[in-house]
């Protein structure tokens, strides 16, 4: 029996791993900044909160990661935590770049000064690239990072590159652009659409703000893509992989694809807000992820449409579970 330690365990990709893991018969264990009064509400929501083992630790603190990884001795560790959001990140840099890039390297060095054979999986980020333009980026385009939370990320990726090459520790990255699913938290801005249209669609009299919504993203369905991160740390030889759908859609038509799967028109509920626009804004956001479809053998079977219907059935399935308990 394989051991896993994930770090970032309460948000939408550990909750999925952690279920993942669960079924392919690890030991899961994670960690959450205090894990006394966390209430892993995912894992709770997935039925498999008492399912696994949790721990106090926060890769800020070096002494805390050693701790922990001695405790456990895990075989894999999947580095999911630090600030995730892209918005959040220009208000609050600091944190952003001390949560993931420092966090990543305290993580790095913990592994190699303790000499075991833990494989690391590294959460990247396809906001790494900036525009793709015309193109989807592959493993070889260049890093243009447009934010804080982009800057963070392309520092933790070169970190572990590092690492891999100076250290030879199995360690590498997965450069997974936007994916969504009902776990996300309402600030993420394909869960504000999804549930603002469906409460409207209930009778719900509200508007709903949003910004630029000419930009253009690759959005995936999460569950799917946390198995391409336990793939990776099942190759030979460690490797960086995009992991996207390789389709691009804009928010617009996100908005529209929502409202209309709910018989609305969108134009009649949604306003613009000058206030929700970033300071830099990625235009397009594409990958290509042919090296993840031959290598891994890993494909996203859900695109846009399917995930929008999937956050849409989520949300209806949780109101009639809420109208059943309050009859009740």
């Amino acid at each position: 029996m394989k051991t896993a330690l994930i770090c970032g365990i309460s948000g939408q990709d550990g909750a999925y791993l952690t279920r993942f893991l669960l079924s392919r018969g690890y030991r899961v264990f994670g960690t959450s900044r205090d894990a006394e009064v966390t209430s892993f509400s995912n894992l709770a929501k997935l039925g498999i909160r008492e399912k696994v083992s949790l721990a106090s630790a926060t890769l800020s603190d070096f002494r805390s990661i050693i701790q922990v990884l001695s405790k456990i001795e895990p075989d894999e560790v999947y580095n999911l935590t630090g600030q995730s959001s892209v918005g959040l990140s220009f208000e609050q840099p600091v944190e952003t770049l001390e949560s993931i890039s420092v966090g990543t390297l305290n993580l790095l060095e913990a592994v190699r000064f303790l000499a075991k054979s833990i494989r690391v999986y590294n959460a990247g980020s396809g906001e790494c690239f900036g525009n793709t333009e015309g193109r989807g980026a592959d493993e070889n385009m260049a890093f243009r990072p447009r934010s804080p939370y982009a800057v963070a990320k392309s520092a933790a990726f070169w970190e572990v590159a590092n690492y891999r090459e100076a250290y030879g520790l199995f360690a590498c990255s997965g450069i997974l652009f936007n994916h969504e699913s009902p776990l996300r938290a309402e600030r993420f801005v394909t869960k504000k659409i999804v549930s603002a249209a469906c409460r409207i669609a209930a009778g719900s009299r509200e508007t709903l703000q949003l910004g630029d919504l000419s930009i253009r993203r690759d959005w995936g369905w999460a569950p799917e893509y946390v198995e391409a991160m336990w793939k990776m740390l099942q190759q030979d030889h460690p490797e960086d992989f995009v992991i996207a759908t390789g389709e691009c859609h804009s928010l617009e038509q996100f908005v529209d694809v929502t409202f209309s799967q709910l018989g609305l028109n969108w134009q009649n509920h949604v306003t613009i807000d000058k206030n929700l626009f970033r300071p830099l804004e990625i235009r397009v956001g594409h990958g290509n992820p042919k090296k993840a479809n031959r290598k891994l053998e890993w494909e996203a079977k859900l695109k846009m449409k399917d995930v929008i219907e999937q956050m849409i059935a989520s949300e209806a399935h949780n109101a009639d579970a809420s109208r059943a308990q309050n009859r009740d």
